[in-house]
């Protein structure tokens, strides 16, 4: 017994004394790896947000070997300003090493400014920077994307059931605690949340008396309150759940979910810092109908390329920016595009980076005398450093349709917007296919959308700097779509991204009356109570030209790009289809947020972790023989589908190699001693 005790003693001594400072990420780091074998099945170009969860699902087949390759690190060197919510807005993380940092080109129509536009630059993508608000689209809408797919092969593939069925199993929900759900009033439905998923869906530990207003004082403002937004019906006011983990009050992202949580896989590895330059082609394979033999990365900048073999397929997951890029710099896109960066086209595909459409956002600022989360941490009394209060991000939210916004002259607007629709093409795009895409996407958005509860603006309460209160409007469907080309032949350049910004007046007149209702809700009872006046646009401003000239200069991105690599038929400049197989090539796929045609009133992390789930059942489905149905398990608990594949949920063989990568001299030496003492 002595002899077993001090055996114990030594190897819990010996893993104390072989741990780095680093050692929670390491030891949960357990398919990261710094060398990749020649080949793999399936070759993952992103490990994002989407990517991840591609990976972790396509890894639960034991015959299949899956390799994940992400430009960004791992994050481990900010991982506690990753996992801490608040620190998005005191300690954030965008203008940093893992952000891409991408601006806009030029804007006419935001008076020629260039926007900067986050995005995540590490494993997890911008789930591990963003403001973790997690709601869904409106079945209206994803009706309407699957209308526009005219009859498409498998369009029921992305039917508001199987997209709110991959959603669901994307989620752990948990409902706010007793004390916060008191303050708040805070409803929901458990009928419309997932239970056991890999992402954790849950409520700020802390808040705020404005929250509470915030309810109290939407129907003041003419605006509903809604007690279930996430079974189909995202419009009306509600206090959104964030990406947190209630058991630690930690950010829940795309790698703490799908990567952090697995077990050992053996067939399983992701590589950070491989930035992927092109997917290379098997020159033998017919023009319409190119097979991608291997996927060209770098991992010092472009001063050495390399390639890994795929023997299945390549899945693009780099999101709105870099899927339609890694396509262009691959001879996959626009004629126009390539010939003029100097690249050689393989497989001209008009719609690669079209159809773009972005939330454009501004807010309205109010001073206040009450405490906001801002003044709470500026104050730096114990509360600021509480997990509870550090869990604290902005949640409460109203989507309004254009009954509200309008009244009576919903039918006038939308007249006039189907009327000018010609006025307004896509830039610099004289392709026939990608301008009847725009204007079917219009027409949807017009007569399927516009005239439909769904929401046309977001407003959003932000409570993160001291002494302000603000209500940010957010257009949600504009008219204005822009498109990401590249310009030059050299992978590291990035694209230029063009959204066009409020090129087709309607845009501006949805996003001008969207500002005149914040201030309407920030000046409603009780909202009001604390507020000691308006100092952003101010009082000064009330005609439509004031309003006009005002945000033209203040609005930015609210970091919901979209559609660029669009489901759509070839005939409306779509670059999938309903499989998610990019046309002309026989073995890409694509499954990310440059997939939908049509833009959400929501925002993307919920509507992508289902594509992302969608995907990795369509692509098992496949190998497996089996239908593509949606089950409810994560990846690190039991097997998410059926079929002729292994699943491996508990490691297979080499487990414990995989559990532990190359482990130091030191930690082998001592489990080794420690055990010549049982």
């Amino acid at each position: 017994m002595r002899c077993d005790l001090v055996a114990v003693l030594a190897l819990g001594s010996c893993v104390t004394l072989a741990a780095p400072s680093a050692w929670p990420y390491t030891l949960r780091a357990r398919n990261i790896v710094d060398q990749i074998a020649d080949s793999y099945d399936f070759v993952i170009v992103g490990g994002g947000l989407a990517g991840l969860v591609l990976g972790a699902r396509l890894s639960e087949d034991a015959n299949h070997t899956v390799l994940v390759l992400e430009s960004g690190g791992t994050g481990d060197d900010v991982r506690d300003r990753i996992d801490t919510p608040g620190d998005t807005y005191y300690n954030t993380l965008t203008k940093s090493a893992i952000d891409w940092n991408f601006q806009t080109a030029p804007q006419p129509g935001v008076n020629n400014r260039q926007l900067v536009w986050p995005r995540g630059k590490v494993l997890g993508g911008s789930s591990a920077m963003n403001g973790m608000y997690m709601n869904r689209p409106a079945e209206i809408e994803i009706d309407a994307w699957k209308g526009l797919l005219d009859n498409m092969d498998n369009a029921n593939n992305w039917s508001w059931d199987a997209l709110y069925a991959a959603m669901k199993k994307s989620e752990t929900f948990t409902p706010p605690t007793d004390d916060i759900a008191q303050q708040v009033a805070i409803t929901f439905n458990p009928s419309s949340h997932g239970t056991n998923g890999s992402i954790h869906q849950s409520y700020p530990g802390y808040t705020f008396p404005q929250v509470a207003q915030w309810l109290q004082a939407a129907p003041n403002a003419g605006i509903a309150t809604s007690s279930d937004t996430y079974g189909g019906q995202n419009w009306g006011a509600y206090i959104a759940t964030s990406a947190i983990d209630p058991t630690t009050w930690k950010r829940s992202y795309s790698r703490s979910g799908y990567l952090d949580a697995l077990p050992p896989r053996s067939n399983y590895d992701v590589l950070a810092n491989a930035h992927v330059s092109r997917l290379v082609f098997d020159p033998s394979s017919p023009s319409g109908n190119l097979s991608a033999t291997a996927v060209e990365y770098t991992r010092d900048g472009g001063g050495t390329f390399l390639q890994v073999k795929v023997k299945k397929e390549v899945i693009l997951a780099g999101g709105t920016v870099g899927s339609p890029t890694v396509l262009m710099h691959s001879g996959v896109g626009p004629k126009d595009v390539l010939d003029a960066a100097g690249v050689a086209v393989l497989s001209e595909l008009p719609g690669v980076g079209q159809h773009l459409q972005d939330h454009l956002s501004v807010p309205v600022v109010w001073t206040t005398n009450a405490d906001t989360a801002g003044s709470v941490f500026a104050a730096n009394g114990p509360e600021s450093t509480d997990p509870k209060f550090l869990s604290y991000v902005n949640s409460a939210t109203a989507y309004v349709n254009a009954s509200r916004i309008f009244g009576d002259g919903v039918s006038t607007f939308q007249t006039g917007i189907l009327q000018q629709m010609n006025n307004y093409l896509p830039p610099a795009s004289s392709d026939p296919t990608v301008t009847a895409g725009y204007k079917a996407i219009y027409s949807a958005t017009a007569n399927s959308i516009l005239t439909s509860p769904v929401g046309q603006i977001e407003l959003l309460l932000a409570l993160n700097s001291a002494g302000v209160m603000l209500i940010t409007a957010a257009l949600q469907h504009p008219f204005s779509h822009g498109r990401i080309y590249i310009a030059s032949n050299n992978p590291m350049d990035y694209p230029v991204i063009d959204p066009n910004y409020l090129a087709n007046p309607a845009d501006y007149t949805l996003l001008r009356e969207g500002l005149k209702l914040a201030r309407q809700l920030g000046n409603a009872a009780p909202l009001n109570s604390a507020l000691t006046g308006e100092n952003n646009p101010g009082p000064s401003v009330q005609t439509d030209q004031e309003w006009e000239d005002w945000l033209r200069g203040g609005v930015g991105t609210e970091f919901h790009p979209s559609s660029t690599c669009a489901m759509l038929p070839l005939s409306l400049g779509g670059v999938v289809d309903a499989n998610l197989r990019v046309y002309g090539l026989a073995n890409v796929r694509v499954a990310d947020a440059s997939v939908p045609p049509i833009s959400f009133s929501a925002h993307l992390m919920s509507s992508t972790y289902g594509i992302a789930e969608r995907a990795s059942e369509l692509v098992r489905a496949f190998y497996n023989g089996v239908p593509a149905t949606t089950t409810t398990t994560g990846p690190g608990t039991s097997p998410s589908g059926t079929g002729t594949g292994t699943s491996d949920t508990s490691g297979g063989t080499g487990a414990a190699e995989s559990a532990w990568r190359r482990p130091s001299r030191w930690t082998i030496l001592c489990v080794v001693g420690a055990l010549l003492l049982l």
